[in-house]
């Protein structure tokens, strides 16, 4: 993989954001935004942990998705301050998926102001999700093509961005918007998957309070170095041509592939990593050509 470094700032305008990074869909580290808040200091494991720990939680972890089983479906359930206390206190891969603040915790929306940046928010799900140290979340984009502005907090995370247009270099699953699942991203392959040597990135150390802009349809490898959470915040594709890719993507796109999932099982799973492969090495070969 060849990563750069992101463009990064302490302080922007909506006028040069909208023009530089949201026009162009180009990405944007912006340190310590969150400082802005006036319940800045409320974003802490301990603040969740005393105002929402008696609600059990559903916990992801590292491992691929079982493909007998609804990809959607939790390993574990425990109390939010339980889980809370263990990855305080010890390494784990157990993270919890799209937490959405107004069905959970409504009262934490009086705590952030939607940044003035120039982008038409979605506001019923701001979300959050949290790790432990060993956490990582599978390379991926999301479904419903939002462009994001997502903020960390606590712990340090690592995220590697790509570009939508490098999909064939980063073996791409069929009707879907994940990569195969045996690419180790903190120590990759080159000779299982040698076409990841020409997937152009970037990579982030987000720290807390920091927020990064990921334009619609970025692939994002998430990695949480220390134990922490963050909050996602959206803002729904906004052309008509968008709005139409984000309707395949969320009703046509992801539904085929849990039909298919269900009527062929594993026997789909491989079908579909074996694709991904052929695919990438294709794209491999014309480059290795060019």
């Amino acid at each position: 993989m060849i990563l750069s470094p992101i463009d990064t700032v302490t302080t922007i305008s909506k006028d040069e954001f909208v023009e530089k990074y949201y026009k162009a869909q180009k990405p944007v580290l912006i340190k310590g935004l969150a400082q802005q808040w006036e319940s800045y200091g409320k974003w802490t494991l301990d603040y969740m942990h005393d105002h929402v720990g008696e609600l059990e939680v559903g916990l992801y972890d590292n491992k691929p998705a079982d493909p007998n089983k609804a990809t959607d479906k939790p390993v574990k359930v425990m109390k939010f301050k339980d889980y809370i206390s263990l990855i305080k206190s010890q390494p784990s891969d157990l993270r919890i998926f799209f937490f959405i603040i107004t069905d959970k915790l409504p009262e934490l929306l009086k705590n952030f102001t939607y940044p003035d940046l120039g982008l038409k928010y979605f506001k019923r799900i701001p979300t959050l999700f949290f790790g432990g140290s060993e956490s990582r979340v599978l390379m991926h984009y999301d479904v419903d093509l939002s462009d994001l502005l997502h903020f960390q907090f606590e712990g340090k995370k690592r995220v590697l961005l790509f570009d939508n247009a490098q999909s064939p270099y980063l073996y791409q699953v069929p009707l879907s918007v994940h990569t195969v699942y045996d690419i180790d991203y903190e120590n990759p392959d080159y000779e299982k998957f040698p076409a990841l040597r020409y997937a152009k990135g970037y990579e982030i150390i987000m720290e807390h309070g920091d927020a990064l802009f990921m334009p619609s349809g970025y692939w994002h490898f998430n990695r949480y170095l220390e134990a922490g959470f963050s909050m996602s915040l959206r803002s729904l594709p906004n052309t008509a041509g968008k709005f139409l890719n984000m309707l395949n993507h969320v009703f046509v796109m992801r539904y085929s592939d849990k039909l298919m999932r269900k009527l062929f099982k594993a026997k789909w799973v491989n079908y579909k990593q074996e694709s991904a492969y052929r695919k990438s090495q294709r794209a491999l070969e014309n480059s290795q050509k060019a």
